[in-house]
């Protein structure tokens, strides 16, 4: 079978080649941007239910076309350019910003063979990436000459920046475990069943026994971590601080509007899906079931088990949302700085300990 892969893309001419990743590329993006519509009604729907009212409810059945409307409405507007704003600059980011969020999505692997482009160094690939995200922040709020705008910029830079550091340490201890920064591998090497998960280090009957047990502490609060690390990377509550109304009326896109702004918006849940789905691959086994039956053809298929954890993930963020409150700006860095990233490099120390004592794949 591979070798017939390998003869059909040696076989394609330069245009068909394109032709081909062209397909691969909308294949993902459209459903994205329909995620995306369901998500936006879902966190408001969730956030709804907590307050004990009932969230959007007219624009089609139940308000499910509530966000395409909403959509429509920023895409139709007029596009409003400060006067003393650097244009060019400013149109810039926000497409930057998104282009950036849809980018990443190339080396998720959504089920087996479901994959853009399933390079060994996925895992670099999206910290790279996402970590150009920023630019497109920090470039919107300096272009809009306003102090505003700038002061939810530097602030989202620094948030970013701080917990970029504790979420390299914590996926440097799955790299270790597994041996590789290949995503598909890492997801198979959790294979199995629940208890091969990586956030679930509890099967003592695997190649090293006894001693998997020793990583479960470990591995359950790097998990942990890395969930309340992907709020503070995409902004969400109760880390909001770069956008935080009562403080900054909007951050750093508030002198956007139109179609920009929704650029922005469009990013920031796009980016939220892909934390989601690397907490889904890193920790939770990605397409595997919780229950490992042996069947070749199993009853769900695992693009289905992929997207029931990320939308799990995505629920769990939604509740934060609604129930924790804001943190201030120094008990943010002081959790990214002073807690996250020693956690981070002790457990780093001890999961390379245990690969040099127990072997270098997991059981």
């Amino acid at each position: 079978m591979t070798a017939q892969l390998i003869q059909f893309w040696g076989e394609l001419s330069p245009l068909a080649w394109f032709g081909v990743k062209l397909l691969q590329v909308l294949a993902f993006v459209l459903p994205l941007a329909l995620l995306v519509a369901a998500l936006v009604l879902a966190d408001r729907k969730i956030w709804a239910a907590v307050q004990m009212r009932k969230g959007p409810n007219v624009v089609g059945a139940f308000g499910l076309l509530q966000t395409i409307a909403d959509a429509l409405k920023f895409f139709f507007k007029e596009i409003v350019i400060p006067a003393g704003s650097d244009k060019f600059l400013f149109i810039l980011a926000p497409v930057l910003g998104l282009v950036m969020a849809f980018t990443a999505w190339a080396v998720i692997p959504v089920a087996p063979g479901w994959v853009i482009s399933d390079i060994n160094v996925g895992v670099l690939y999206v910290l790279a990436i996402s970590s150009l995200g920023v630019y497109s922040i920090i470039i919107g709020g300096w272009a809009s000459n306003s102090k505003y705008p700038f002061m939810g910029a530097l602030r989202s830079t620094a948030q970013m920046v701080s917990y970029e550091v504790s979420i390299g340490f914590i996926i440097l201890t799955v790299i270790f475990l597994t041996g590789s920064m290949n995503l598909t591998d890492i997801v198979n090497a959790q294979e199995g069943g629940l208890f091969n998960w990586n956030m679930f280090r509890l099967n003592p009957v695997g190649e090293h026994g006894i001693a998997n047990l020793l990583l479960f502490p470990i591995m359950f609060y790097m998990g942990v971590l890395f969930f309340i690390s992907a709020l503070a990377e995409t902004n969400r509550p109760p880390f909001d601080l770069p956008e935080a109304e009562s403080e900054l009326v909007a951050g750093y896109q508030v002198e956007y509007s139109s179609t920009p702004f929704l650029m922005y918006f469009f990013a920031e849940y796009v980016n939220i899906m892909l934390l989601c789905s690397m907490m889904t691959l890193l920790f939770l086994g990605g397409w595997h079931a919780p229950i490992d039956v042996g069947l070749e053809n199993p009853i769900v298929p695992p693009v289905l088990w992929f997207f029931i954890k990320t939308a799990f993930l995505f629920f769990l963020m939604a509740m934060v949302k609604a129930i924790v409150p804001r943190y201030r700006y120094d008990q943010l860095m002081r959790l990214g700085w002073k807690v996250f990233l020693p956690t981070a490099l002790a457990a780093v120390i001890l999961v390379s300990s245990w690969v040099v004592f127990f072997g270098d794949k997991i059981g």
